[in-house]
């Protein structure tokens, strides 16, 4: 019964459009970087997260009702010259959204209700294949995820489906597009990044990584040294973003 209710599928609504997300429960987990001397993993409280990348049809409707998030109209500001190249909601509808901003992303999720994940959030599911909750340390599933990003990329990469449904009942966090997480220019490490300090700056250059011979710390670096690649208003092809909702908590 708690099974079936931790994996039951949340709909919303944006627009018109439905938008199916799962339940993600409370856990731990240790990433790459962040941990302090001494520490094992970071808490992490349950939240929703949508099961697949945001939709080229889902953002068309954002755009309908925000037209100052179209490219016509978006400001300068808050987003790069290469900002929805390309972008056409009838062609493969389904498609995820790409070349879309960091600002653009967080409105789209904040006019639903809710926010990008961070980091350490998107890591922790990402985390999980079809029936371990952690296989990050895995050589196994960490080698999956490299032939995924070792794949050249063509046109109609975006129609396929990604890497398979999770434990969570989560799809395509791998082998599709990258994607936006709240604090992707910092290091992360907390569910709230107001509570973080100031860490080992060395992290981010790879310190953490080099001379490491192992292939489960190489395909989390490569995606590390993407975020810190990114400025707020980058807008790349192969750049997407989903939506996670916090939980609501019961006072005890």
């Amino acid at each position: 019964m708690r099974r079936a209710l931790f994996m039951l599928t949340m709909v919303v609504s944006v627009a018109g459009a439905a938008q199916p997300m799962v339940s993600i429960p409370d856990g731990r987990f240790a990433p790459l970087f962040g941990l302090d001397v001494g520490q094992q993993a970071f808490p992490i409280a349950g939240f929703r997260i949508d099961v697949r990348p945001v939709t080229r049809a889902r953002f068309a409707a954002f755009l309908s009702a925000n037209p100052q998030w179209t490219k016509a109209r978006v400001a300068k500001a808050l987003a790069d010259e290469k900002y929805l190249d390309g972008f056409d909601a009838k062609t493969n509808p389904e498609a995820p959204v790409t070349g879309i901003s960091y600002f653009a992303a967080r409105a789209f999720c904040a006019d639903r209700g809710g926010r990008l994940p961070t980091t350490l959030e998107w890591e922790y599911v990402a985390a999980a294949d079809e029936t371990r909750r952690d296989a990050a340390r895995e050589a196994d599933f960490a080698q999956r995820i490299l032939d995924w990003y070792g794949k050249p990329n063509r046109p109609d990469d975006l129609l396929q489906p990604g890497s398979p449904r999770n434990v969570y009942g989560v799809e395509a966090l791998h082998g599709l597009v990258w994607e936006w997480t709240d604090d992707f220019n910092g290091l992360f490490v907390t569910g709230d990044n107001r509570q973080d300090g100031d860490k080992d700056p060395k992290a981010m250059c790879g310190a953490g990584a080099t001379g490491s011979a192992r292939r489960e710390d190489y395909a989390a670096f490569m995606r590390y040294a993407m975020r810190s690649s990114l400025t707020p208003r980058s807008s790349l092809p192969r750049l997407g973003f989903r939506c996670v909702m916090n939980v609501e908590r019961s006072t005890p």
